[in-house]
């Protein structure tokens, strides 16, 4: 037996194999005690980078879909960007299975390396679109090679120490957050240069010609170094043969194995007890867990898209008439309040009412301040800029905390050789829940702004209130007895 005289039994119940690279991360967890700053930093800048794209393109998407004269008149042009914003979603929920299968047989990182890549390339390409259906196309295929989420995640989880997971989580669902917030503001920014830019970029530019591709090239630009160093990312898979057959998780039968005294016994290996073949369709609290994090997620991407249609089209349809770059400022300020929020306040409030409570009653104030956005229409100005700022940054934070919590639940929900396959069904899950929701969302826009006079929650207040049902359910899926905990 080769392997086992590699094999270090440096703690009780542990076996380390000296050419494993997950089996080096874990004596670096069991030896250094402290946050892994450096290796949550890289994850952190990754997921920021792969987030980036995702709603990147909801400032713009009401231009961009009048420009290419598919809608028939101005009150459609939600329906057609509905298509468009869920594309990605749609890619993305067909090939995470697959994604997380390859995590747990060929490692985090190259699932990793290709995503980054993806974004290079066909982030790119889409800005480069110039019709309806090659921008349905490129954003398809961007969604299915990229499997970063799960993969970065599971990494995120399996680098820190069990008293710094929630940590750990929270910044991997900062940068999405952040990501999410940041991509729209500098789409919003950097679309239609020639007409916010003039002495910078003429109409006859490449950057006039085609108006939104700049800001898709500079978060492109941005990916490219990050896609070069997840080359360098640290490995945290287990990889040796007896990972795959570990049955005994005895000291006894650790000592026997170590000293061949009895070849019918299997060690166990570090990396999360023994290996798991229950099925995890019938883990009821990894499905739980998912389930809840699935409807939250629907109801953030439905709202990210409504929001942004909903500031740019015209007053008269009860919107605010922002233009794209008025629109960037605000995300801005909201990406700001929600790294702040992350990062400082997210740790201490999770400790004292923990995550299965904060994030109930986060999604529980959600309600009325959603409910709160058709009258804040009514406000102009500054009064409107500051108002509809704290707005978001609340909105926002609190979908943050609330699936900071949830996903925390999951990871503790399966061992580590089920991560990557648990993640994969996860973002699955998340993934056809928010295909869904730009396309609803965008449909029930474009419904509320054809029934301005209607006698029931007229215009706007229907579209909110859409979201607030939704959220409503996402409440209660957080609910004893539905929502159930792994206690081990």
């Amino acid at each position: 037996m080769e392997n086992d005289e590699h094999a270090k039994p440096l703690l009780k119940n542990k076996v380390y194999y000296e050419n494993c690279p997950g089996c080096k991360v874990e004596q670096l967890k069991v030896t250094q005690c402290d946050l892994p700053w450096k290796r949550l930093l890289s994850a952190w800048i990754i997921m920021l980078c792969t987030a980036l794209p995702i709603s990147l393109l909801f400032p713009f998407l009401y231009f961009m879909i009048k420009d290419f004269h598919i809608a028939k008149a101005e009150e459609d042009i939600g329906y057609y960007a509905g298509y468009v914003g869920s594309a990605y979603m749609l890619g993305r929920a067909i090939t995470s299975v697959f994604w997380g299968m390859l995590a747990d047989r060929y490692g985090r990182k190259p699932v990793i390396v290709i995503g980054t890549i993806a974004v290079v390339i066909f982030n790119t390409l889409f800005g480069l679109s110039t019709n309806f259906y090659m921008a349905v196309t490129t954003r398809f295929i961007l969604g299915s090679l990229n499997g970063v989420l799960g993969a970065i995640r599971v990494y995120a989880s399996e680098v820190c120490r069990e008293e710094h997971q929630g940590l750990g989580q929270a910044t991997i669902i900062a940068a999405w957050g952040i990501g999410l917030v940041v991509g729209p503001a500098i789409g919003g920014l950097l679309a239609l240069p020639a007409e916010k830019y003039p002495n910078i970029f003429s109409k006859g530019s490449l950057f006039g010609r085609l108006p939104y591709l700049l800001p898709c090239l500079c978060i492109s630009i941005l990916a490219v170094p990050v896609a070069i160093g997840s080359f360098w990312l640290e490995e945290t898979l287990h990889m040796h043969e007896e990972t795959n057959s570990v049955e005994d998780d005895s000291f006894d039968a650790l000592e026997a194995l170590s000293s061949q005294s009895n070849g019918k016994h299997v060690e166990e290996v570090e990396g999360g007890g023994p290996t798991s073949k229950k099925s995890l369709i019938k883990n009821w609290p990894l499905m739980s867990s998912i389930i809840a994090v699935s409807i939250v997620s629907l109801q953030d991407i439905a709202y990210t898209e409504i929001f942004s249609l909903w500031a740019v089209s015209p007053r008269k349809f009860g919107g605010l008439s922002y233009s794209t770059d008025s629109l960037g400022v605000v995300l801005s300020v909201t990406g700001f309040g929600m790294l702040i929020f992350q990062l400082f306040v997210y740790p201490f409030v999770q400790k004292i009412y923990g995550p299965v409570i904060l994030s109930q009653i986060c999604c529980v104030l959600s309600i009325p301040l959603l409910q709160s956005y058709p009258f804040i229409a009514q406000l102009s100005g500054w009064s409107l800029a500051v108002v509809l700022s704290c707005a978001s940054m609340a909105k926002n934070v609190f979908c943050a905390f609330a699936i900071v919590g949830l996903i925390v639940l999951q990871n503790k929900a399966v061992d580590q050789d089920q991560r990557g396959v648990a993640n994969g069904i996860s973002v699955t899950a998340m993934s056809l829940f928010k295909a869904v929701g730009p396309a609803v969302g965008g449909a029930v826009f474009s419904w509320g702004q054809k029934r301005q006079d209607a006698t029931f929650l007229p215009g706007n207040q229907m579209v909110f209130f859409f979201l607030n049902l939704v959220q409503a359910i996402g409440v209660l899926s957080m609910c004893k007895p539905f929502l159930v905990e792994r206690h081990d």
